[in-house]
């Protein structure tokens, strides 16, 4: 099939909460803290569309395909985890 763009709905909803996150937090020391889980939220979702589509390309022998979407899933993968070390080392504490 032809790639063509669609909307994901999930990404949306997971905007939609930053969004709140930022209505909700805007005067307060929890708003880095909530704005950092939300784009870990985009960062998972992220990982397990790559990691899927990786799997699927390998499946059907798109090797290429395969490589440059095992790229795209290390890069979100390493996101996530200096999100993760930026919110361990400062953020969560700060929100608390």
């Amino acid at each position: 099939m032809r790639a063509q763009a669609k909307t994901c709905e999930a990404i949306k909803g997971v905007l939609e909460e930053g969004e709140e996150i930022i209505e909700n937090y805007k005067d307060s020391g929890a708003l880095d803290a909530g704005l950092l889980a939300a784009g870990q939220a985009v960062e998972h979702y992220e990982i397990a569309r790559y990691g899927t589509l990786k799997t699927w390309a390998t499946r059907l022998g798109l090797k290429y395909a395969a490589t440059l979407l095992d790229q795209n899933l290390q890069e979100e993968k390493k996101t996530d985890v200096l999100l993760s070390k930026l919110a361990e080392a400062s953020i969560n504490a700060e929100a608390a």
